[in-house]
């Protein structure tokens, strides 16, 4: 692989943590601000809409760019927001430095997915973009534990900080390892807005809406779930967390591997076990072991999806892909929001602290429903393609390969 994965991943490396370890932080947060844990909350609200709706604004801007250059600035971004937030006087700058710093996460991992793919052959490209997506995963197993520690022992300013220095060594990776690929000849904004006709590009973000959904109805409420149904301590929450970052380091570079060989079954084999999962996660999370297992296998199997639901973007929004790449991307965001306000619902209901395992096997359920219906859509196309070809005449018939 490429040395520039390298940069990419580290510069995931360092959104992926600025994104989650403010959950471990909102206490000391809050506390130094004096407002309450809710509203110190909207940091992690604000930079999911930062997420959504800067993923197609910064990609739009980008457009009269390289890719390059547009990484570069996306990193710039970073540091400023994570800077903001680090020497934030008021909770109110935080926000505002928190939700700066989430303009540039959705379109460095579509514009990244984009030129990851570019830089291989086309037999490795779901490879490759895993490869990025690796410095995501191993955030949540070794960068938000020690941002977490660092900033209850040291203050959580410091670890912003941190944050900050990591995208410094993301940007200066990518000026000097990323080579400067121009801007596609005759691609305009129009073509980027075309791909969303595309009924393949819009089914493969509806199923990361279900799929990665179902990963997080659960995860979301994994505290109370852990301690009040499988009886952990509370402290024992943070080493499950490490377990469900170690599923996602390895289901993401296993469905980055199997995604370049069979993209469609692969999506079908995690997207069907993840449903199974979840669904059993209703009863394995009365048992301190089963429930561990179970965690890890709900990062493996969500995480899995990633590469190859990716892929399948680029692949059908072929030609103007990068526009599609990064919506996706705010579609994971969206599935997070949407699962975690359907598990507090049936959590509110009465139904209990497991019943956002169902709501997540359905959801999973629901994405693989779509995936067979994508596959079948495109069997479809390309058997009409098949009796076209045949039936015109010798002299304009072309080669069509499947």
């Amino acid at each position: 692989m490429p040395l520039a994965l390298l940069a990419l991943a580290i510069g995931a490396f360092g959104i992926g943590t600025t994104e989650f370890v403010i959950m471990g932080l909102l206490p000391e947060v809050a506390g130094d601000y004096g407002v309450s844990i809710p509203t110190a909350g909207y940091l992690v609200t604000g930079y999911a809409l930062g997420v959504m709706f800067g993923a197609p604004l910064m990609t739009v801007i980008g457009t009269k760019v390289s890719r390059k250059r547009m990484l570069m600035l996306l990193m710039g971004l970073f540091i400023a927001g994570n800077l903001l937030s680090a020497l934030a006087p008021a909770f109110a700058v935080m926000l505002i430095g928190r939700v700066i710093a989430s303009l540039a996460h959705g379109a460095f991992f579509g514009i990244g997915s984009v030129v990851a793919a570019d830089l291989v052959a086309p037999d490795k490209k779901a490879g490759a973009i895993a490869m990025m997506f690796t410095g995501l995963t191993v955030a949540n197993v070794v960068g938000v534990p020690l941002g977490t520690l660092v900033g209850q022992s040291a203050g959580w300013r410091v670890t912003f900080v941190i944050v900050a220095a990591l995208g410094v060594v993301g940007l200066a990776g990518i000026a000097r390892l990323v080579p400067d690929m121009p801007k596609p000849e005759g691609v305009r904004l129009r073509h980027e807005l075309a791909a969303f006709k595309n009924v393949q590009v819009l089914l493969a973000m509806a199923m990361t809406v279900l799929g990665f959904g179902g990963v997080f109805a659960a995860i979301t409420y994994i505290a109370p779930m852990m301690t009040h149904i499988a009886g952990f301590a509370d402290g024992s929450v943070t080493w499950l967390l490490v377990l469900f970052g170690l599923g996602m380091v390895g289901g993401n570079l296993v469905g980055g591997k199997f995604a370049d060989r069979a993209l469609m079954p692969m999506l079908y084999v995690s997207l069907g076990a993840l449903a199974v999962v979840l669904a059993l996660f209703t009863l394995t999370a009365h048992n301190k072991l089963l429930s561990a297992l179970t965690i890890a296998l709900i990062g493996a199997l969500g995480f899995a999806t990633v590469p190859p639901l990716q892929k399948r973007v680029l692949d059908q929004a072929h030609g103007a892909p990068t526009l599609a790449s990064a919506v996706n991307i705010g579609a994971f965001n969206l599935g997070n929001a949407l699962s975690a306000w359907l598990g507090g619902l049936v959590i509110s209901a009465g139904f209990g602290y497991t019943a956002p395992n169902w709501v997540g096997a359905v959801l999973a359920g629901g994405a693989l429903v779509l995936a067979f219906i994508s596959a079948g859509l495109e069997r479809r196309a390309d058997a009409t393609s098949t009796v076209v070809t045949r039936s015109a005449p010798a002299d304009q018939r072309t080669t069509v390969h499947h």
